[in-house]
């Protein structure tokens, strides 16, 4: 049995959207980070199965999917870093009290 295109858009496409509410309704800087991480993930499910379905005989998209994994890894290492200093620095990792330009 052959699952169809559509049935992995559709899912990526519940993904992407969770991730991006995740991102913008969140105050917590780590739900942030998650959420964008649902969303490279979305776009991953998409790579690879427009992959799939256009040109398996070729690897662009296993390859354009591990470099979005390796972004995404890299994205993590940063964000996580810089949360941890300015949690140290201001005791907290709301977004909405997190003013760095005011001393």
């Amino acid at each position: 049995m052959v699952i169809p295109l559509a049935w992995y858009l559709i899912v990526a496409a519940a993904l992407f959207c969770i991730g991006l509410y995740g991102a913008l309704a969140r105050r917590n800087a780590i739900g942030i980070l998650m959420g964008i991480e649902l969303m490279l993930n979305a776009v991953n499910i998409n790579l690879v199965a427009f992959w799939r379905y256009v040109r398996p005989q070729m690897l662009t998209g296993q390859l354009f999917a591990i470099f979005v994994m390796t972004v995404a890894a890299a994205e993590v290492a940063v964000g996580l870093a810089l949360v941890i200093a300015i949690y140290r620095s201001r005791d907290t990792v709301n977004v909405e009290e997190i003013d760095l330009l005011r001393g």
